[in-house]
């Protein structure tokens, strides 16, 4: 009996079906550029120029670096991250709202390769954003890497936990006003208040220690060590507390693909 290739993919690792839907959310995202790599890259730049002109932040310094240069990778991880979450949970809610995410669930295609899928389209546009937002700030502010390997670690630990975390939300919200609650009330304020725009060691004691249960402090801290080399007693736990808030993300998203909620009727 002739066995159709959808059932041989089924049985092990369906890569057609993998690819196909990593190139989906990549090209759905790359298609209409100008909102989501260079209206970011602009949003970036303006933060940079309200703290370098309005707040006199040409003339400040953190830790004996320039202060621009300090909130510098902060604002690279914040555009990365917020546009990880951005890809997930929208192309869950839109999916979802069209009616169109049948397309996605008929195919023989795992909810782990389901996961990956989305995980990874929104780890690439976090990755883009990032490099493409570097470029542009590098003409104005003197940019170094202390440690490539952190620099890149980082970068997709904290895309790929936004990118989970959009998964979650996505497949959570049924309209639109729902995940922009997730992002207003979830994603912004813990990317503010995660060491984005100051050093933690500037706060008083209680909201140092506070600040320390925010994930959102290591993927900034761990990134801006890349770059300057500030912040080198976090870089190991952060690594640890992000890859272990990855693992618990992409579980959860796994179950919730798995069992269908608010996505199967």
């Amino acid at each position: 009996m002739t066995e159709f290739p959808s059932e041989k993919y089924i049985k092990g690792l369906n890569k057609i079906g993998l690819i196909t839907l990593i190139q989906r959310e990549i090209e759905r995202f790359v298609t209409v550029y100008t909102q989501t790599i260079l209206a970011p890259m602009a949003t970036t730049l303006m933060f940079y120029a309200v703290f370098a002109l309005a707040f006199g932040g040409l003339a400040k310094e953190i830790n004996g670096i320039s202060y621009m240069v300090f909130i510098t990778p902060g604002l690279i991880m914040m555009t990365m991250a917020q546009n990880a979450f951005a890809n997930t949970s929208s192309s869950l809610v839109i999916s979802k709202i069209q009616g169109n995410i049948v397309d996605v669930l008929m195919p023989p295609l795992s909810a782990s390769e389901l996961y990956c899928g989305y995980a990874a389209g929104a780890v690439c546009r976090g990755l883009i954003v990032g490099f493409f937002t570097v470029c542009l700030l590098a003409l104005f502010v003197p940019i170094q890497i202390y440690s490539l390997s952190a620099v890149l670690v980082f970068a997709f630990l904290g895309s790929l936990m936004l990118g989970s975390l959009g998964i979650i939300g996505g497949i959570w919200s049924e309209r639109f006003d729902h995940i922009a609650a997730v992002t207003n009330f979830i994603v912004t304020p813990l990317t503010f208040l995660s060491g984005t725009f100051y050093s933690i060691d500037m706060m008083p004691e209680l909201w140092q220690k506070m600040t320390l249960f925010n994930p959102f402090f290591y993927m900034i801290d761990g990134f801006r060590y890349g770059f300057t080399g500030l912040g080198a007693d976090h870089v190991l736990t952060g690594f640890v507390i992000l890859s272990v808030i990855n693992a618990i993300l992409a579980f959860i998203s796994y179950k919730m693909i798995k069992t269908g909620y608010k996505i199967k009727s």
